[in-house]
């Protein structure tokens, strides 16, 4: 249910289920133990409640079936317990959906509604049902990606056995997730400008000694520069298509207009040619949401995931820091013949802690670039496929209007 924003009914009082097609692809097992969807989304003014199903086997959870309403705060909470678990340091934790932000839609039905005055009582039905569709699919689209969170976290053969996955999933009540005070956003604030700098510093200067994470560190540094370069240009393709369905709108409430202002022999042209810009601007319209949903998604989706990867391997080079360390102590002390057997401890533990990231980093990062091809191939090859359905939609209706207009003569 979509509630009213300033006198404008935003989308009818019961809102549609949400779409099962998710807006990007992720390599899920087909293990069917534990299984998590969203079922129902409500929208509110300020926030998104989700209905989270789980249907399971494992004998961890006290029902097989069972359902909670999360709010997004509370997947944030769900990620942040992972990033913090030092269990999960060579894992690369899926990224955090992106907040729920309607803002934008909200604005563009607001400006609508002032020019109202300014258009045709047809032209402004046309594009407030315009605007309201682009506010669904956003929502859709808001979902989709938060169930994704949760449907790779459930595949993980490692992350779905984690005790806060769990209660997320199955508490009923409010996790009491609110927004940090001040002090504790001061602080996070502090946390994460020490951990940029750090970051930046050890990206771009320390070498890694093992060839693969050396290449795999330029790699991902130089594939998340290329990747949102290439989200900005999709970007800018989708908005050029929804200026063509707009412009379209425009075009065919003026030659209908045209067609019925006074009796002429050119009337029945107009009026085909305005039903004709109505069915051209309907198909541009989808264009333009499947050139969002099978690749501006994708790729701001591959944007985060590279993210999550940087993060892995920031962790791992710290690792890495901890252990040189260990082993300047571990010198020192032989030298000064004094703690020596404290110094060989840490050296040990330092060594163990790093070994076992690699190992585990290294076979997180091959899945990775595995996934990438195959979701970025699916997403391909769906969305040429679409887009060539929609010409061949565009070519068969301009012959049928010619015919007809032949017909007619």
């Amino acid at each position: 249910m979509m509630e009213e924003d300033d006198g404008q009914n935003i989308l009818n009082e019961q809102e549609e289920a949400p779409s099962k097609e998710r807006s990007t692809t992720v390599d899920l097992t087909t293990d069917s133990s534990l299984l998590v969807d969203i079922s129902d989304a409500l929208s509110e003014k300020d926030k998104v409640k989700f209905t989270v199903h789980t249907k399971t086997t494992l004998p961890d959870f006290q029902s097989s079936e069972f359902s909670v309403v999360r709010e997004h705060e509370e997947f944030v909470w769900l990620h942040d317990r992972y990033v913090e678990n030092e269990e999960y340091a060579g894992i690369i934790i899926p990224p955090t959906p992106p907040k729920p932000d309607f803002d934008a839609s909200r604005e563009k039905l607001q400006k609508l509604s002032e020019g109202e005055n300014t258009m045709t009582k047809e032209e402004f039905q046309k594009m407030k049902a315009e605007l309201e569709a682009e506010y669904l699919a956003t929502f859709k689209k808001t979902v989709a990606m938060h169930e994704v969170f949760l449907c790779r976290l459930a595949a993980h053969p490692i992350l779905r056995n984690d005790q806060n996955f769990k209660v997320f999933l199955e508490y009923k009540e409010d996790l009491c997730v609110k927004s940090r005070g001040a002090k504790d956003f001061l602080k996070g604030f502090a946390k994460g400008i020490v951990k940029g700098v750090d970051e930046k510093v050890l990206l771009a200067g320390q070498k890694d000694h093992d060839e693969f994470f050396e290449n795999e560190k330029k790699s991902q540094l130089d594939y998340y520069t290329k990747v949102k370069d290439a989200a900005l240009k999709s970007d800018k393709l989708f908005v050029s298509e929804k200026k063509l369905a707009d412009i379209l709108i425009k075009m065919s409430t003026s030659i209908g207009a045209m067609g019925t202002s006074e009796s002429t022999d050119l009337d029945r042209i107009f009026n085909k040619t305005s039903e004709i810009m109505e069915k051209l601007r309907k198909i541009e319209n989808r264009k333009a949401s499947d050139t969002d949903l099978k690749l501006s998604d994708l790729l701001r989706y591959h944007m985060r995931d590279t993210e999550a990867a940087k993060d892995l391997l920031y962790r791992r080079m710290r690792c890495l820091h901890n252990l040189e360390n260990a082993n300047k102590n571990l010198d020192k002390a032989r030298a000064k013949n004094k703690g020596v057997a404290e110094a060989e401890k840490a050296k040990e533990q330092a060594t163990e802690k790093f070994d076992a990231i690699s190992e585990v980093a290294k076979h997180e990062l091959t899945d990775l670039r595995k996934n990438k091809v195959q979701a970025f191939k699916k997403n391909l090859v769906e969305l040429s496929e679409l887009q060539l359905k929609h010409s061949k939609a565009e070519v068969q209706l301009l012959k049928n209007t010619i015919a007809a207009l032949k017909e007619g003569q």
